[in-house]
């Protein structure tokens, strides 16, 4: 029909919503005839997981995998749509094959993951499931002079490694699990961004400003909230989920341990999760 050019690409890109490149290839396979390449790609798996992209992943699992030294830890967030394909049998075989290969390359970078050959087998699933599924973030922690502790609670929406300079695994598993059930934010005090404590700060002096008390009254106020706003949030300072008498950072000192650092995924946290009209939805698929 003729020669390619990129404004017909660009149509099929809109059209289709799927990669440049993908179009490319089509229309070029197609001798430039936009609807047999259209036809085409309709025939293909990939341009109905293409055509799933577009909808929020926001459910899903977090998986950890710890090797044999308890020195090497790979921890990841993989995403569905729905609570439902979060529990079903394929998904969590996908999710399991991709956290042995994440442990594996000791891969930090979803991208470089996924082009290994996994990104046509989340295809692959996506085809299957009809949702659109998504690896979201890999984490991997290490030590050469203490343990890594992990926990990932029942419903596998929570995950938590602990990073522990000395002491054992038991210890750094109890600490994790109380970031799980804590959500906390930072090792200790000191490592509390100094931006964050300025912006605290700053409220609570406008708070007690309103009290009417003296100046030097008023600066007191402030820092002893400072002080109890940076023991909330900080583990090293919080009262231990199972023993409320004992702060976390003297369990770990008893223990011989310090801890060194933590990481904690919740599943689909910072996603903005879309408010479907699932009556909307069908009669746009029955149109099309």
């Amino acid at each position: 029909m003729g020669a390619v050019t990129a404004a017909m690409v660009k149509e099929l890109r809109e059209r289709t919503g799927l990669p440049m490149m993908d179009c490319k290839k089509a229309l070029t396979e197609a001798d430039g005839d936009m609807e047999t390449a259209i036809e085409n790609m309709r025939k293909s798996s990939g341009m109905k997981a293409a055509k799933k992209a577009g909808r929020t992943a926001a459910d899903g699992v977090v998986a950890i995998r710890v090797d044999a030294s308890n020195q090497n830890a790979t921890m990841l967030e993989v995403n569905s749509e729905t609570d439902f394909v979060a529990r079903d049998d394929n998904f969590l075989a996908f999710v399991d094959e991709v956290s042995v290969a994440a442990a594996e390359a000791k891969a930090d970078s979803v991208e470089a993951l996924m082009d290994a050959g996994l990104e046509s087998k989340r295809e692959a699933l996506v085809q299957k499931i009809g949702e659109n599924i998504s690896v979201r973030r890999i984490e991997q922690m290490s030590s050469n002079d203490g343990v890594i502790g992990s926990y990932v609670h029942g419903n596998k929406r929570i995950g938590v490694l602990v990073q522990l300079s000395g002491g054992d695994v038991d210890l750094a598993k109890d600490i994790a699990m109380h970031v799980a059930a804590m959500n906390s934010q930072y090792v200790s005090p000191e490592d509390v961004p100094a931006d964050v404590v300025a912006k605290e700060r700053e409220i609570f002096a406008a708070q007690a400003a309103d009290s009417g008390k003296p100046a030097e009254i008023i600066e007191k106020m402030v820092e002893g909230r400072i002080r109890k706003f940076l023991a909330e949030i900080s583990l090293s300072e919080q009262a231990f989920v199972k023993d409320p008498d004992v702060k976390v950072g003297d369990l770990a000192g008893k223990g011989g341990a310090k801890i060194v650092s933590f990481v904690r995924y919740e599943v689909g946290e910072g996603i903005e999760k879309k408010q479907v009209d699932f009556a909307a939805e069908v009669a746009e698929q029955l149109n099309q």
